[in-house]
């Protein structure tokens, strides 16, 4: 399904998604004060599984699932794998042992990543914002280690 989004809308949407990602932490924090994070990993992917199947019969059409090729899915599969399971067991890790006011920043900052990824990758262009961008996160990071 394609949506088309205006650029205040996706403003807002942006907006909405930082809160949620900035409550959810928090959430999972207490969550976690009793049962290791690989327990609670488990509890939060059934919660993606929910979401999951609400997309697939609210959402989802069946020619939206055969749109997709097997790279695509392939690509999609492989990064819920890594951010999903992978960065999730060590962000809980990181979470259960430190204080969430140095972990979730610290663990956000992969919009590094992404940056020279996507201009080593993707041919992105290298703009001096861009640099300002990273040199700030950078500067957070070593703040906040």
């Amino acid at each position: 399904m394609v949506v088309n989004i205006n650029k205040l809308d996706a403003f807002l949407l942006a907006v909405l998604a930082a809160l949620i990602w900035g409550i959810v932490p928090v959430l999972e924090k207490i969550g976690m004060a009793k049962i290791s994070p690989f327990t609670a990993l488990f509890y939060r992917c059934v919660g993606v599984f929910i979401g999951a199947f609400l997309l697939l019969i609210f959402i989802i059409r069946p020619e939206d699932i055969k749109a997709a090729d097997t790279k695509a899915i392939a690509l999609l599969i492989l990064s819920g794998f890594l951010a999903s399971v992978v960065a999730t067991i060590a962000f809980y890790h990181a979470l259960k042992a430190g204080d969430i006011s140095k972990v979730v920043p610290i663990g956000a900052a992969y919009p590094l990543v992404s940056f020279i990824l996507g201009i080593a990758i993707l041919h992105e262009q290298f703009t001096l914002i861009k640099v300002a961008g990273v040199v700030l996160i950078t500067c957070g990071i070593w703040l906040l280690k």
